[in-house]
């Protein structure tokens, strides 16, 4: 929905469940900043992550089912990305 705007020239979708996840959304966060700082528009980084608590889970198993099953519904990586 927000990748329809005009002002939008950066959208990704990240997740914290692994290190390999942890290092891209470090690197889209950065990147986010970045094209802000330098004026260029608006950015927008969504990050899923778990709740161990709330979904009464262990935090192992929380992190497994964000990469199995929520990141199916909500695909990651780069939604939006407008060229300098």
């Amino acid at each position: 929905m927000l990748a329809t705007l005009d002002g939008l020239v950066y959208a990704e979708r990240v997740c914290v469940a692994d290190v390999k996840n942890v290092i891209k959304a470090k690197k889209a966060i950065k990147k986010a900043f970045q094209i802000q700082m330098e004026g260029r528009g608006f950015t927008f980084v969504e990050v899923l992550s778990a709740c161990p608590t709330n979904w009464a889970m262990p935090p192992v198993e929380a992190n497994r089912w964000v990469l199995d099953a929520m990141a199916a519904c909500y695909p990651l990586g780069v939604i939006k990305e407008v060229p300098a």
